[in-house]
């Protein structure tokens, strides 16, 4: 039996008396791609850090293909795992395609050079994101979007078995938000990925995670953690939840005007299914 990309026991981290995560458990079968979702503050990036060793967990045990990542030296686990983080950082006096080529380095030894294969790699990870106008173009001159794209087409040129993504459509418009999730779905790879838009989710992932207030509601099939009853007890909204007429998983309305006065939560409105 082939050990699970990821397996997750009981996962909680603390800090100063406060639980940010507590009881998380699941495991991710190897080639799916896993959506994280959940309000601000429920804890998605917390538990993303703690998947790519950036925090160490109070308890519980993260197991990547059947070894503990504790176990990984820094070498081995960049070439297992590739991260794309919400926030970019700055990278000063480096153009798209030296940023792109950083992705090479946990395959390279100390004096190695770059061959014609890397090249290649870079120049192809560059046109799968749309970049390959902007190869030589400062990083810092590139848009919000454009360099999220850019650390995508790193993470690409990294080859890990496991790409995690924080927030990856952050600054992009729909149509990059559909092609880059597509796209890192189609690498064939095992993904992990924090999405707050629940439609994309839904569309995009084999399966979803749905944290609030740093514990699991709910994990399982879009179908199955996409209800009525949760998105409304996690997020507080009505909606209403159908089938997309093109691939069937659920697809989410909102019903607007459900608050009239911030703060006031009594003026919450019923969805037609409530006034019925």
């Amino acid at each position: 039996m082939t050990a699970a990309a990821l397996s997750v026991s009981q996962l909680a981290w603390r800090v100063d008396d406060i639980d940010i995560l507590s009881g998380i458990e699941f495991e991710l079968p190897q080639g799916q791609m896993l959506g994280i979702i959940g309000p601000n503050g429920a804890g998605k990036s917390s538990l993303l850090r703690c998947l790519y060793r950036f925090i160490r967990p109070t308890c519980g045990e993260i197991a990547l293909f059947g070894d503990n990542i504790c176990r990984y030296s820094a070498k081995k686990f960049a070439t297992q795992v590739a991260v794309v983080q919400q926030d970019t950082p700055p990278f000063f006096d480096m153009n798209t395609t030296q940023l792109v080529a950083m992705g090479l380095t946990p395959h390279k030894g100390l004096f190695d050079g770059q061959t014609t294969h890397d090249i290649q790699l870079v120049e192809q990870a560059l046109l799968k994101v749309g970049l390959a106008d902007k190869a030589f173009l400062q990083y810092g001159q590139l848009s919000g979007g454009e360099k999220q794209r850019a650390l995508i087409a790193r993470a690409i040129v990294q080859r890990p078995k496991l790409l995690i993504l924080d927030e990856p459509t952050n600054h992009l418009d729909i149509r990059y938000q559909i092609q880059i999730l597509e796209l890192v779905k189609s690498l064939g790879i095992t993904v992990i990925a924090s999405i707050h838009d629940l439609n994309l989710a839904s569309a995009m992932c084999d399966s979803l995670l749905l944290l609030n207030k740093g514990q699991l509601v709910a994990k399982g099939s879009p179908s199955e953690v996409l209800t009525e009853a949760q998105i409304g007890q996690v997020f507080e909204v009505c909606c209403e939840v159908t089938e997309h007429p093109q691939h069937g998983k659920p697809l989410i309305s909102y019903y607007y005007g459900y608050q009239r006065a911030i703060g006031n939560s009594t003026s919450k409105i019923a969805s037609p299914h409530e006034s019925e």
